[in-house]
């Protein structure tokens, strides 16, 4: 089974992480199947909605860690890049359903989904300073925006986990289910959004997110550039090494 499963059901587009082994860890190749499955959603007249779900135990742990310092996302067209361009400028409708763990990745790609339902007991967590990182997918823009100032800092800059039940209060998710409710209920919602005229729900996704669409332009440029120069920094390669010899990490050296 591919580590991406893509399948149309109705004029819904189901897209699926499926690595269930790694808790649907992202390796580089997936990030490319995901930016291929929505750039063809958004263009294919047959699809009116995209959900995205997770396999097993967990929506995404984040990104597969060897695999991101084997094939880091230097350039623009890496498919870590691409793949923010497709979710960052998807005109179509996204829903999610997330369960388990939203780890890094796995909670930032929420900001830009329209609709989000979470599982009970499902865990979210933005750790990017504790890897010698700063935050990606427009989230240091998107955070602040939802939650006030201060929630974001303590979320990104002290990477506190946070439950469905503070992803509903921060506005990152719609509504909280039943985890053998969550995939029905997902699907749900984007079958009746399909179902709805296809033009004005587009003219509706781009109204609402009219207010954002400059600044996160920015805001992407300004943390890639500023991500690609973390992923070198003596810190990142220390935090990285420690969590693949599974051992605290040590940045006392480091000013």
């Amino acid at each position: 089974m591919p580590d991406v499963i893509v399948e149309r059901i109705g004029a819904v587009q189901r897209l699926q992480l499926n690595r269930p082994e790694k808790k649907n860890a992202i390796t580089v190749a997936m990030y490319e199947a995901m930016a291929t499955a929505l750039r063809a959603a958004d263009t294919e007249p047959a699809v009116r909605a995209v959900l995205l779900c997770g396999a097993g135990e967990a929506f995404t742990a984040g990104n597969d860690v060897r695999d991101f310092i084997e094939r880091p996302p230097q350039g623009p067209d890496h498919p870590v890049w691409r793949f923010a361009s497709a979710i960052t400028q998807m005109q179509k409708p996204l829903v999610a359903a997330v369960h388990g763990l939203a780890i890094g990745i796995g909670t930032t790609m929420l900001f830009h989904c329209d609709v989000v339902y979470a599982a009970e007991r499902t865990r979210f967590s933005l750790p990017f300073v504790d890897l010698g990182l700063v935050p990606e997918l427009g989230s240091s823009l998107m955070l602040p925006a939802l939650a006030g100032y201060q929630k974001a800092a303590e979320l990104l800059l002290l990477g506190k986990p946070f439950d469905e039940q503070a992803a509903r209060s921060l506005g990152l998710v719609a509504d909280v289910v039943p985890g053998d409710r969550l995939e029905e209920t997902a699907m749900a919602a984007a079958r009746s959004v399909a179902d709805k005229p296809a033009a004005a729900v587009r003219m509706t996704k781009a109204l609402i997110k009219r207010g954002f669409a400059e600044s996160l332009a920015a805001t992407l440029q300004v943390e890639g550039a500023q991500f690609i120069a973390r992923l070198r920094s003596p810190e990142a390669m220390e935090a990285f090494t420690a969590f693949l010899e599974k051992r605290p990490p040590d940045f006392s050296t480091f000013d």
